[in-house]
C-alpha cells in the first residue's frame, strides 16, 4: 500500500525578533550530544519519531548511521526534562550560509506540555547564532504532528514549496511496527 503524501518546505531568512519563550515548569537541561553513539541516536529518533512514520533513518545500517551522524555538520541537541530525554532536534550546517533543521520532535509523553515552542525557539536561537547563515530551512509532512506545520509558521518559518511524495507503508515491510496506528492509515491486518 502506497501512503501518499505532502511535503511542505519552510525557511526563515532572518533571525526573527520574537518574545522569548519561557522556560516550561521543572527541571530543564538542553544538551548537544557530542559524538552521539548510534545506539542512543536510535532510541531518540525512534521513541520520537515512530508515531509519525518516521523510518528513514531505520534504513541505515549501523557504520552508515555512524559516519552520518558523526559528520562535523551535524549537531544533534537533546531536552532532558527531570533527566529523562523528552526529544531531541538536529541540525545541518553542511551548506554555505544556511542550516537545514533536519528532525525535530519530542517523545510521546511530553507533548502538550509546552516543550515544544521552547525547544524550537532554542533550535532556532543555535542556528542563528553558531555561524553566519542567511536562511534556516525545514520541510515537514502531512504524516508528522497535526500542529507541527502551524507551530513552524508561528516561530516564523514561511512556507515556500510544496510537493506531493508518495512511499510504501513501512508497517509491511517491517520497518515499522506492524501494530503502530496512525491517525491518516487504516490497521494492517494482521
Amino acid at each position: 500500500m502506497l501512503c501518499h503524501d505532502t511535503i511542505t518546505y519552510l525557511e526563515m531568512l532572518a533571525r526573527p525578533p520574537t518574545a522569548r519563550l519561557p522556560p516550561p515548569a521543572g527541571k530543564l537541561a538542553l544538551m548537544r550530544a557530542e559524538n552521539c553513539t548510534v545506539s542512543f541516536y536510535r532510541y531518540i529518533y525512534d521513541t520520537v519519531g515512530e508515531p509519525w512514520l518516521w523510518f528513514e533513518r531505520r534504513l541505515f545500517g549501523d557504520a552508515a548511521l555512524a559516519q552520518l551522524i558523526g559528520r562535523p555538520t551535524i549537531e544533534i541537541f537533546v531536552l532532558y526534562v527531570g533527566g529523562v530525554p523528552a526529544g531531541f532536534f538536529e541540525l545541518d550546517t553542511a551548506e554555505p550560509r544556511e542550516t537545514k533543521l533536519c528532525y525535530f520532535g519530542l517523545a510521546p509523553d511530553f507533548i502538550g506540555r509546552g516543550y515544544g515552542p521552547y525547544m524550537l525557539q532554542a533550535a532556532i536561537d543555535r542556528a542563528w547564532t553558531a555561524r553566519p547563515i542567511d536562511r534556516l530551512w525545514l520541510h515537514t509532512s502531512t504524516y508528522d504532528h497535526p500542529k507541527a506545520l502551524a507551530t513552524y509558521q508561528r516561530a516564523g518559518f514561511v512556507v515556500y514549496a510544496r510537493r506531493p511524495a508518495s512511499f510504501e507503508d513501512p508497517r509491511r515491510n517491517g520497518i515499522l511496527p506492524r501494530g503502530l496506528r496512525h491517525r491518516l492509515l487504516p490497521p494492517l491486518d494482521p
